[in-house]
């Protein structure tokens, strides 16, 4: 997204690479994001790489007054909402495809677990890669992936409050410190501090929200510089679940229905410490080797009173994945408490060029080490619903707190070597190869000992592209490459094959590009084709022995990616469109659905956004953000879909000086138009969900620097 990608300044400029033979990273008005650390190419900017990257700046999430991750998918048209409920982790569809979890989150670079809340307000950027990530990320669902950067130490000192409230009554501090310190400012630090009371219009769903983040560096020389960095974050709040539907017809799109409303709903808790220390070390003035090491411990009581199917008891029929048509469903009583979830990584990686004659090599290789172990305690929930609910009445049921479902410990681990050459071969024509061996061990149990799998693996994932530069400001590239997924049947008993990994679904990606960066237009047309294989469930699955997992054809998604952002006066301008046609093809389990667009997909989205400086008041600017998302199905068979919608956001900043000091306001208004509509239509765990669109909210700002 253009607007985005051209909107940083350079006040806050990274001192993250030393004066000498480290080389540095140079932000301009022009090049906010030369280069994106997610393709895993060091040194070459986007704008001559084979890749679609959106990379959303700070100062972009702080205009729009973007949260979580899930406020910045307004920005770019191949990113969408997978089940973003208020109050829990986010969920993300890129190209069509919900991107996993655990397998294609980053953070400066290393694997990290998404199934936390991830704050925004130390991140210096937030960048989205879009198509297979076989070579970034070895094992990985197709779609893309998301890396967050985090705020390294300024040159310049930094002293910011910002002061922010909600028309709900939210409050938020946000304290930002950052300098050099030391004999020939040696030491650097930039250090974030949050504190916000979250107040939801979504009512019995306040909560609070905390978060610390210290980075550090030591320019030891001017070859030598070495960084380390933490955060601690924690969000208490109650989440709401997705409405469904009522029988055939589909909820009213209310926002401010909570079923997880009963007197003994808990919040979740979410608790995040995530941290890494680095090394960057010039060999000499063409090659340099970094080396990191990362943690991240979460811990998550994950609470919730949520519906599943009806009982119809008027007419005997069950609905296994929807409400009943006059709004009744069953309710669960659902807690899992003190789930932890812990990632060690380790990566060691030499770049450098090498010139061969007229040849030269932008080369890269290294090896990467991770470790996952997931742990938790018997969950509350059981077979049985403690009563009937009703979307309309929400009445007052029972709780039944009682914890006797085992829970599914996992460990993980992996061991990956890679290699990427950029090879350019004359000032116009350069050639890309990257290649990722994954070496896994993964292994599952229950906490009552049963359902025991484990299983090793070896897999390659390769990646090739070419590019043309038509002239200095115009490139074109056509890329391969390649992802894969591996897993193994669950080891339960109704599985004939249960705890036998399945043969690894390798995903293959097809691209073509066309790419503009004039001195006021930036401009990016894409074709992209991804074929990804499925598995399923053959047989009744409801007694032992009945069900098997095996194969059950593909998903395509075809499509194409247009975006432009043009800077002209006062004016800066931004807009994306993603046409996709997402189908299903050669399913054995059920070949009706051949030829079926998947659910929660939608065909077209566009995105366009600007802002407008005011001439007869300096310092004013007018911002707006329009999002069209295309109708999108709701069931498997198309039978049901879910309406087009189109919502307008809208903001004014100002930008003063109060008693000398640099002061800005800003006030964003989300929904300007108060517009009732349904958002997303998720289908997972073999029911409907369906979530109501936010209603219009309104954040105000200050931030002074002091």
């Amino acid at each position: 997204m253009f607007f985005i990608a051209t909107n940083v300044s350079a006040q806050t400029t990274s001192a993250s690479a030393a004066e000498a033979s480290l080389k540095p990273v140079t932000v301009n008005e022009r090049t906010a994001a030369p280069q994106a650390d997610v393709t895993g190419f060091a040194d070459i900017p986007l704008a001559r790489s084979p890749f679609a990257v959106t990379v959303v700046n700070s100062q972009t999430i702080e205009e729009i007054g973007a949260l979580r991750l899930a406020d910045l998918f307004a920005l770019d048209a191949s990113l969408s909402d997978a089940y973003n409920a208020v109050g829990y982790w986010d969920f993300v569809t890129i190209r069509g495809f919900v991107i996993d979890q655990t397998y294609n989150y980053r953070r400066d670079g290393l694997p990290i677990s998404a199934e936390t809340s991830i704050p925004l307000e130390n991140k210096e950027r937030v960048e989205f890669l879009k198509g297979t990530s076989g070579i970034q990320a070895g094992t990985s669902a197709p779609g893309g992936l998301v890396n967050f950067v985090v705020k390294r130490p300024t040159v310049n000192e930094l002293r910011a409050l910002r002061l922010e409230t909600t028309s709900e009554g939210g409050l938020l501090g946000h304290l930002e410190l950052g300098g050099r310190f030391g004999e020939d400012r040696r030491f650097g630090y930039r250090l974030n501090a949050v504190a916000a009371d979250v107040q939801s219009y979504v009512p019995d769903a306040n909560g609070k929200r905390q978060l610390l983040a210290l980075a550090m560096d030591w320019r030891v020389s001017r070859d030598t510089l070495i960084e380390g960095e933490f955060e601690f974050s924690r969000l208490k709040q109650p989440s709401v679940p997705g409405l469904s539907l009522l029988g055939n017809a589909l909820p009213p799109a209310n926002p401010f229905i909570n079923i997880n409303s009963q007197p003994w709903s808990q919040p979740n808790q979410l608790d995040n410490f995530t941290g890494s220390v680095g090394i960057q070390q010039a060999i000499n003035g063409q090659w340099r080797w970094q080396g990191q090491l990362g943690t991240q411990r979460l811990k998550s009581d994950d609470r919730l009173a949520y519906p599943f199917g009806c009982y119809d008891a008027g007419s005997g029929a069950y609905y296994a994945d929807r409400y009943c048509p006059n709004g009744d469903f069953d309710l669960y009583d659902y807690r899992s408490n003190n789930e932890r979830r812990q990632t060690q990584s380790a990566l060691l990686k030499v770049v450098g060029d090498v010139s061969t004659g007229s040849v030269r090599h932008n080369l890269s290789f290294g090896l990467q080490g991770a470790r996952f172990r997931e742990t938790g305690e018997p969950q509350a929930d059981n077979n049985a619903a403690v009563g009937t609910g009703n979307l309309f009445t929400l009445p007052v049921l029972p709780q039944d707190p009682t914890f006797q479902d085992p829970y599914t410990t996992r460990t993980e681990r992996s061991t990956e070597f890679f290699a990427f050459d950029a090879i350019q071969w004359t000032p116009a024509l350069q050639t890309w190869l990257g290649v990722r061996h994954s070496i896994l061990h993964r292994e599952s149990v229950r906490t009552d000992g049963s359902q025991g799998t484990a299983y090793d693996r070896s897999i390659t994932t390769p990646w090739l592209a070419a590019t043309w530069q038509l002239d200095p400001a115009t490139m074109v590239y056509a890329s391969y490459g390649e992802g894969v997924e591996s897993v193994v049947a669950p080891g339960r008993s109704r599985y004939t094959n249960a705890g036998q990994p399945l043969p690894a679904l390798k995903s293959r990606q097809t691209e073509i590009g066309l790419k503009g960066n004039g001195e006021t237009l930036q401009w990016n047309a894409t074709w992209f084709n991804i074929e990804r294989p499925l598995w399923g469930d053959a047989g009744t699955c409801d007694l032992a022995g009945t069900c098997n997992r095996q194969f059950d054809g593909s998903v395509r998604n075809q499509g194409v990616e247009l975006g432009a952002g043009l800077t002209s006066g006062p004016w800066k301008l931004g807009a994306s469109a993603t046409w996709l046609q997402a189908e299903r093809q050669d399913a054995v389990i059920d070949p009706a659905l051949n030829g079926k667009r998947p659910t929660n997909v939608p065909a077209l989205t566009l995105r366009a956004n600007g802002s407008y400086r005011v001439a007869a008041v300096p310092g004013l600017s007018l911002l707006g953000t329009v999002s069209y998302e295309g109708d999108r199905t709701v069931l498997p068979d198309e039978s049901i879909v879910l309406p087009a919608w189109t919502r307008l956001d809208a903001g004014v900043r100002y930008d003063t000086r109060l008693r000398g000091v640099s002061t800005t306001w800003s006030l964003t208004v989300n929904n300007l138009t108060d517009r009732r509509y349904l958002k997303e239509s998720p289908y997972q765990f073999g029911h409907v969900y369906i979530f109501p669109g936010a209603p219009r909210t309104l954040q105000l700002a200050v931030q002074t620097a002091f």
